[in-house]
């Protein structure tokens, strides 16, 4: 029967969209500790969290994930079924979106017929239950029911059952004998049609077995049992319903798993057998303080869905003890803000709106990626500091870290340990002030960024004197004003860059970008805000001093940069510019209108550009070409609203924080060395099953202006590349980006090299420093 199936894929592919596995360049950091739904099946417990899936063996208890890095769509998922006879995994969406894992393989089957329905409304198409019976699935969803092929891989009919054949609520059905039964709302109660009948489309031949609504429905050996939003469970005799038991609680879930009936509610889970005696009720532990979401059942375990520790495994017969299984991973699946560093990676989760209000407020914790293992802080411990956002690392200290909170002020964390909140008592932070409320704090702290004498400057909205300085070494704190080019101080900064010569640039709401230097006790200040100055808006978001000391800044409508930021602040007519580009013989401005949220500068100086709605954008250092552009469609992200990217600048990885997850990919741009004593080239030996034409040898650790020769062991010339001539991308055989140079093992005549050793000649065009390397070729 499988091998049918795939057959019947490949005839069938021009109608699917088949998702591809990026696990080459892309990794994923989802969180799996808030499960939306758990199944058996195969063997293994299947798992959904917010937007991926993981599966935990039951015997080996190999854990593995399946997330957008596989091919999944990154978006809210709400529903999870196993096929037995088919084996596959059906995973639904709040938005209607379906999509099949299948065992053993790389691929995912996107479904988009729900999504696509355009008689249906856009609130309407969650998919609430997969009810499989034969090779048909019935799916339960918010306007009805549509019935799925699993040999044909194709949609049949769609019912519409409500009362008067209008779209309703279906959040579960059952085959029960010779009938299938829907559990509906609206008032439409639960109704039933026979399973033989050729016209189940006409709501007609939909009976009513009473009305009301209704939760679930499920049938379990020769019974069926149905729950009402009332709270209530019956059996369902002859169409007559029997109040069995009432819950404290909403029943969240009810499965038939092995002849059990599993009921889930927020803090209970009730195993009965098929007569409904109840045989095992496991209550939530006081060591761990969550709500239940979905269980499922496996010989002699339970296995139960969690909103905060992923899975809790626990014994049928003495429920007491528990294993919390889940892959490793961040708190959230909404970072905010992240932070690298080598072989690091901060985040925080808390968050401020489009005009920097922090309502409601955010008690989250924080994560930190540290050697790929995930070190996860609650919200408990960071003295009640709200709405973290912005991270800086010592440069001098890695083992401190800043984090900015939007409400409380600036946390210190010292070897992963929070030990200060800064506030208004106790440094020189200030709260915005509430006329009516002189008791009200409110310390709005966002960006903030390290100078090269170890000071760290802040930035807070809100207040006369935003820009703060730290001196961590003997906690003296300086306050600047900006109150000479801003008049109303309700407003927010987004970003914080520090120049080579000192300047302070900030990305503010209403005032554009603002230059601010204190250097020698003469102030210096100005905005860049208006038409007349080539901004596209006064609302700018996001800045990146880049390797020529050019600024960048993002704004909420476009792209400009800034070429003479030495002249910024005595050029009276000082303008931003836009970036014009040739798109099909058209000339174009670069990112036009764009939401721009986070910029970076890679090793070789290009750019990568986040935006909210269109993804991530990777540019060449002059931004005339565009070298990745991705979205959602085309790679792993889970969403195209990116909010912030960070780049580990000694392995090139570049971590991208979505809205919905984070991920990260590995451009290999790292940062040039100082000098040629670290390079080295792998992978040495090139073995026989190494792809060196796509996947190229790497030239790590090189200095930034050098001469790469590449010869044979006699001395014949095979490849040759400069720096800032042979850029990456370009098509070249040798290619050199930031600190990293890439062959493709070909020659000057464009064939791939023979087996045998090869001698990499390094050049220091600055310093006249050299160094060969020897690399061995086996083919």
């Amino acid at each position: 029967m499988f091998k049918r199936i795939i057959v019947l894929i490949i005839f069938l592919s021009p109608f699917f969209q088949f998702a591809q596995d990026y696990s080459a360049l892309w990794k994923g950091y989802f969180s799996f500790y808030n499960i939306k739904d758990v199944v058996k099946g195969n063997n293994k417990i299947y798992a959904a969290s917010e937007n991926a899936v993981f599966s935990y063996d039951i015997q080996s208890q190999e854990i593995k994930e399946i997330t957008t890095i596989n091919g999944l769509s990154g978006e809210q998922i709400s529903t999870i079924y196993y096929s037995e006879i088919y084996q596959l995994l059906i995973i639904g969406y709040e938005n209607g979106l379906i999509e099949i894992a299948f065992d053993n393989e790389d691929s995912v089957l996107t479904i988009v017929d729900i999504i696509d329905k355009t008689t249906i409304p856009p609130n309407s198409k969650r998919i609430n239950h997969f009810n499989a019976y034969g090779n048909l699935v019935y799916i339960a969803t918010n306007y009805g029911i549509s019935v799925f092929n699993l040999e044909r891989l194709e949609f049949g009919d769609t019912y519409f059952i409500g009362n008067s054949g209008d779209q309703t609520i279906v959040n579960q059905t059952a085959v029960f004998g010779d009938y299938i039964y829907a559990a509906c709302q609206n008032g439409n109660g639960l109704k039933k049609a026979l399973l033989s009948s050729p016209n189940l489309i006409d709501f007609q031949n939909w009976q009513a077995v009473t009305g009301g609504d209704f939760l679930a429905v499920e049938t379990v050996s020769d019974n069926l049992y149905v729950i009402r939003t009332d709270n209530r469970i019956y059996q369902v005799t002859n169409d007559i319903l029997t109040e069995l038991f009432i819950y404290p609680d909403p029943p969240l879930d009810l499965k038939s798993v092995d002849d059990n009936l599993i009921v889930t509610t927020k803090s209970n889970v009730y195993v009965y057998d098929s007569s409904f005696n109840l045989t095992t009720q496991v209550a939530l532990s006081v060591d761990y303080i969550t709500t239940f979401t979905a269980a499922s059942v496996n010989s002699d375990y339970i296995y139960i869905g969690t909103k905060d520790f992923g899975i809790l495994k626990t014994l049928l017969t003495s429920p007491l003890s528990f294993e919390e299984i889940h892959p490793d991973g961040p708190i959230l699946n909404k970072p905010f803000s992240i932070q690298a560093s080598p072989n690091n990676l901060w985040v925080t989760f808390g968050d401020y709106d489009l005009f920097f209000n922090p309502y409601p407020l955010d008690s989250y914790g924080m994560s930190h990626l540290k050697n790929e293992k995930w070190i996860n802080t609650p919200y408990a411990e960071l003295f009640d500091a709200k709405s973290l956002n912005a991270i800086s690392i010592n440069p001098e200290n890695s083992n401190q870290v800043f984090i900015s909170s939007f409400f409380s002020g600036l946390l210190e964390v010292n070897d992963e340990i929070p030990t200060k909140l800064y506030n208004e008592t106790n440094s020189g932070l200030e709260s915005l002030i509430v006329p009516n409320d002189p008791n009200y704090v409110d310390i709005r702290v966002g960006a903030s960024e390290f100078d090269n004498n170890g000071l760290l400057w802040t930035i807070t909205s809100a207040i006369d004197k935003p820009l703060k300085s730290f001196n961590p070494a003997n906690n003296q704190w300086q306050s600047y004003s900006f109150t000479s080019v801003i008049n109303n101080i309700n407003l927010g900064f987004g970003d914080l860059v520090i120049g080579s010569d000192n300047t302070k640039w900030v990305s503010s709401y209403k005032y554009g970008l603002i230059g601010y230097n204190e250097n020698n006790s003469a102030v210096k200040i100005k905005s860049l805000k208006d038409e007349a100055e080539n901004m596209p808006t006064d609302y700018a978001t996001a800045l990146a001093i880049d390797k020529r000391n050019q600024l960048w800044i993002g704004t909420y409508r476009g792209l400009r940069i800034l070429y003479n930021t030495s002249g910024f602040f005595t050029d009276n007519n000082i303008r931003a510019e836009e970036i014009i580009i040739l798109e099909d013989g058209i000339a174009k401005e670069l990112l036009f209108q764009q939401f721009i949220s986070s910029i970076e500068v890679d090793g070789s100086n290009n750019k990568w550009i986040g935006t909210i709605g269109s993804g991530l954008f990777y540019l060449s250092s002059d931004g005339q070409k565009t070298i990745y552009h991705f979205t959602k469609q085309n790679s792993p992200l889970p969403s195209d609203n990116v909010v912030d990217v960070s780049i580990d600048e000694n392995s090139g990885v570049v971590y991208i924080a979505t809205d919905n997850g984070l991920v990260s990919f590995l451009s290999g741009a790292s940062s040039p060395q100082g000098d040629l004593t670290k390079a080295f080239a792998y992978p040495n030996p090139v073995r026989p099953n190494f792809n060196i034409v796509d996947e190229k040898v790497k030239i790590k650790d090189i200095s930034e202006n050098v001469n790469i020769k590449i010869t044979d062991i006699e001395g014949n010339l095979v490849a040759e590349a400069q720096s800032k001539t042979n850029l990456r991308y370009r098509g070249y055989n040798l290619e050199i980006d930031g600190g990293t140079a890439y062959w493709n093992g070909k020659n000057l005549a464009n064939n791939i090299v023979a087996s045998g050793v090869y001698l990499i000649m390094l050049s220091d065009l600055d310093t006249f420093e050299t160094r060969v390397l020897k690399l061995m070729v086996v083919r």
